[in-house]
């Protein structure tokens, strides 16, 4: 078993066994975030899903209203005229093969990489480079698109993009532990009602099984799924 610090043992013991109102639960998750740099805040969602079913799958995007409390990088791979509209609208690194190239020799200084649909034939060939990383540009996740403005924009606000794992768990990362307990609220409604909208087809059964937020390096706190399903989002704004 490995070891668990003082300092995680004594965060521990702050936490009850018992499933918090999600609002508790995001104060308490702020009251154990120690660490000596800002934490993320984090929620850890094991869903009736499974996933080496095509139709129990669950890959999509999330709008957090009150954004991620990071600077995202966005590189944008395009041709022509789109490049600078790419460029225009904030694109941190703009490309067309010349970017391909360099990303196939290591090139890594970007959050989130976006394509128009006519490049993609050769970003395939980068699949096994950003793949692993998460950076593949796909349709379902917003970023193979003509509309870079659109794209640029949502990402740099706080779109971001997740999947369930091969065992059904999905672990996304909502916001910043300097945040107050409702914004972080905000965005967990919107990170629920998010998964919930995209319910795979072939999900069958109970469809939330448990929910977890933490700070990076702080103790897992048990939420209510049903009250924060039930919460309007009036209550929180």
């Amino acid at each position: 078993m490995p070891k668990i610090s003082r300092r995680l043992q004594t965060l521990q013991a702050k936490v009850e066994e018992k499933d918090y109102h999600p609002l508790e639960a995001l104060a308490l998750l702020k009251d154990t975030a120690t660490a000596k740099f800002t934490e993320a805040a984090e929620a850890h969602i094991r869903l009736g899903i499974d996933p080496k079913y095509t139709d129990q799958q669950l890959r999509t995007t999330v709008a957090l209203p009150k954004g991620t409390g990071q600077i995202v990088r966005v590189a944008v791979i395009a041709r022509g005229e789109k490049v600078n509209e790419a460029s225009n609208a904030g694109a941190d690194i703009v490309g067309s093969e010349e970017l391909i190239d360099e990303i196939q020799k290591g090139r890594m200084d970007f959050d989130k990489l976006i394509a128009t649909p006519d490049v993609m034939p050769q970003v395939a060939r980068l699949g096994k480079l950003l793949g692993p990383r998460g950076l593949m540009p796909s349709p379902k996740g917003g970023t193979v698109t003509f509309d870079l403005a659109g794209a640029i924009a949502e990402f740099k606000a706080g779109k971001l993009e997740f999947r369930a794992d091969r065992t059904g768990i999905v672990h996304v990362m909502f916001g910043k532990t300097t945040f107050s307990p409702e914004d972080l609220l905000v965005n967990l409604k919107a990170l629920q009602e998010t998964i919930d909208r995209n319910r795979p087809s072939g999900a069958k059964g109970r469809y939330w099984r448990t929910f977890y937020v933490a700070a990076t390096m702080g103790p897992s706190i048990k939420v209510d799924i049903s009250a924060l399903r039930d919460l309007k989002l009036s209550e929180v704004a």
